[in-house]
């Protein structure tokens, strides 16, 4: 469906920009655009690398697993529907880690696998389940120690202090996670007190 706005987007602006004479602004804007985009991913490729490493570093050394034991409890309890063992954990801290290190495109995949876990767990059900509904919550609101992907794209920008930016995001995700934890609990109990599963 995305795909079909996009498209009716593109093709929108290019009859107005026909019909308005604009078609030369609409070239400069395209190639100047393209332009920005590949020096921004270079940008952001190289941030990312960086920090995709310190990654693979912490589990190699086993700091990883620390991790995943220090947060481990508190995800359990967050998702008691989810056995201790099954690899949904796994998937769900490595994504709740790679968002608190503001690495998103990393997360991403890891969220996907989580939620295939879930819904394994679910029987495969289109129905989203408690536990998806949960790490959907948790992924949204996103808690992030280090906003890696804005503090590059800042850099990237010659921003005069591109760190400035690490205590309100780290304040607003933090709120934004109580707050995401607070309400998902809040309609499961709802929902339960009205026998719904």
């Amino acid at each position: 469906m995305i795909n079909y706005i996009w498209v009716g987007m593109t093709v929108i602006g290019l009859i107005f920009a026909a019909i308005n004479g604009k078609m030369k602004d609409v070239n400069e804007a395209i190639f100047h655009s393209a332009n920005e985009a590949v020096t921004l991913c270079i940008g952001l490729i190289s941030i990312l690398v960086f920090w995709l490493g310190m990654m693979r570093i912490a589990q190699e050394s086993g700091l990883l697993n620390k991790l995943s034991n220090l947060c481990k409890p508190m995800i359990l309890k967050l998702f008691p529907e989810v056995p201790e063992d099954h690899p949904a954990v796994g998937y769900i801290l490595s994504n709740i880690i790679a968002n608190m290190l503001g690495l998103g495109n990393a997360a991403t995949p890891l969220g996907i696998k989580a939620m295939e876990q879930l819904k394994e767990l679910n029987g495969g059900k289109n129905v989203a389940s408690r536990s998806m509904i949960t790490f959907l919550a948790l992924n949204t609101s996103g808690l992030t120690l280090i906003p890696t992907t804005v503090l590059a794209i800042r850099m990237n920008y010659q921003s005069a202090s591109p760190t400035e930016i690490v205590g309100p995001t780290l304040l607003a995700t933090i709120c934004a996670t109580i707050f995401a934890i607070i309400i998902d609990r809040y309609f499961y109990m709802r929902r339960s007190r009205k026998g719904v599963k």
